[in-house]
C-alpha cells in the first residue's frame, strides 16, 4: 500500500510540477510575443534577441502541455486566461488538441473540439456555436508554396477558415484556407 502511494505522489508532483511551470511562465511567453511583435525590428535588446529565438519555441510547449492536461476545466482555463483564444460557454476542447497561434482562434458557444484536433489559426480560424469537430480534424489556414525556392508562405497560400453555427465536421477531415462552411453544413466521408 505504502508503494502504491508513493507512485501516486510521484504522479502527482510530475503532473502539477508541468501545470505549475506552465501556470508561472505562459503569460510571459505571450506578453513576450505580443510586445515583440509591437516593437519590430528597431529596438534589438538582449530581451528582444531572446524573445526573437525563444518564445516561439515556449508557447508551442506549452500548448501541447496544456493540450494535454486531463481536465477539460483546467484546460479550458489556460485556453481562455493564459493563451488569450477567445472561448465562449459551454466549449469542450478534447485532450490532444495542436493550437498554433491561439489568439487567431474563436470558438462560439457550446462548440466541441475532437480529441487530436489541429487548429492552425495563423491566419484566423472563426468557429461558431454548436460545432462539432470529430477526432483529428486538420484546419489549415497556411501553405507552402512549393514553386518558390525558399519553399516559402505567400499571401496566395493563406487565409482564414470560418465555420458557421451547427455545422459537423467529421473524423479526419482536412480543411484548407479560404474556407467559408456554411450553416448546418456536414463535412464527412460518404459510406455507401
Amino acid at each position: 500500500m505504502e508503494k502504491m502511494i508513493l507512485l501516486f505522489s510521484v504522479f502527482v508532483l510530475i503532473y502539477f510540477h508541468r501545470v505549475l511551470i506552465m501556470f508561472c511562465l505562459s503569460p510571459i511567453t505571450a506578453w513576450a510575443t505580443r510586445h515583440h511583435n509591437v516593437l519590430g525590428t528597431k529596438h534589438k535588446s538582449i530581451y528582444t534577441k531572446l524573445a526573437d529565438k525563444y518564445c516561439w519555441w515556449f508557447e508551442r510547449l506549452f500548448l501541447y502541455w496544456c493540450g494535454n492536461i486531463h481536465s477539460h476545466r483546467i484546460r479550458k482555463f489556460f485556453y481562455k486566461n493564459v493563451h488569450q483564444i477567445q472561448i465562449e460557454k459551454k466549449v469542450v476542447i478534447y485532450s490532444g488538441t495542436e493550437i498554433r497561434n491561439p489568439s487567431g482562434l474563436c470558438i462560439g458557444k457550446g462548440s466541441i473540439i475532437g480529441d487530436n484536433a489541429i487548429l492552425d489559426a495563423r491566419a484566423g480560424i472563426k468557429i461558431g456555436k454548436n460545432v462539432n469537430l470529430s477526432s483529428n480534424v486538420s484546419i489549415w489556414t497556411l501553405q507552402h508554396d512549393y514553386r518558390d525556392p525558399d519553399f516559402a508562405c505567400n499571401p496566395n497560400h493563406y487565409g482564414p477558415v470560418r465555420i458557421e453555427n451547427r455545422v459537423w465536421i467529421g473524423p479526419n477531415s482536412i480543411i484548407l484556407r479560404n474556407v467559408t462552411i456554411g450553416e448546418g453544413a456536414v463535412v464527412a466521408a460518404e459510406v455507401l
